[in-house]
């Protein structure tokens, strides 16, 4: 599908797009042009108001991208996870939905990430073991943030978003060599 024509939008969801660094996925939202603002603060508060630490919210992201096959929002999250410290034991934990060799906290946060994509809630023993590690302000934050990337990776999905002509704000990151999660 094709991007919407920029220049037609009002200036603010022009502003909109470019503070948020052009991305494909925020252009191609402009064509919900009165929903978009709400997205994009949404997004903005999951990713930069969550309680949640910085790797255990990729942690979760990358499974959602992967588990609904959506590679626009993988590539992304990898990149900003592998910034954030995120071991490439975790990426590739994201990537099969193993928690083998994880930290209790990791394998936690990734065994409800699927939980909640298959079953759509968690059960009470499920919560219990999140909130050996967790607060219920960052519970509550992960469930949020899973539902949220759901609403993304569809979006993505459905109109075929891809990097082709981006230049990331943050750039392409490589995997870091011998970067460990504890």
């Amino acid at each position: 599908m094709k991007y919407p024509d920029l220049s037609a939008l009002p200036a603010e969801l022009q502003e909109a797009v470019t503070s948020h660094g052009s991305l494909n996925v925020f252009r191609m939202l402009m064509h919900s042009p009165n929903l978009a603002k709400g997205m994009l603060a949404l997004g903005d508060a999951v990713l930069r108001r969550n309680s949640l630490p910085d790797t255990l919210r990729e942690l979760a992201i990358v499974r959602v991208g992967h588990v609904y096959k959506a590679e626009y929002e993988v590539h992304h999250h990898e990149n900003i996870g592998r910034l954030v410290g995120l071991s490439e034991q975790a990426v590739a934990a994201a990537a099969t939905g193993s928690a083998q060799g994880l930290s209790a906290p990791e394998a936690a946060v990734l065994t409800a990430t699927d939980r909640l994509l298959d079953r759509h809630s968690l059960n009470a023993a499920e919560r219990d073991q999140l909130l050996a590690f967790l607060t219920v302000n960052q519970l509550a934050d992960l469930v949020i943030t899973v539902g949220f990337y759901q609403l993304v990776c569809d979006f993505l999905n459905t109109f075929g978003v891809t990097t082709s002509g981006e230049t990331p704000p943050y750039g392409d990151v490589p995997p870091a060599a011998g970067n460990e999660e504890g």
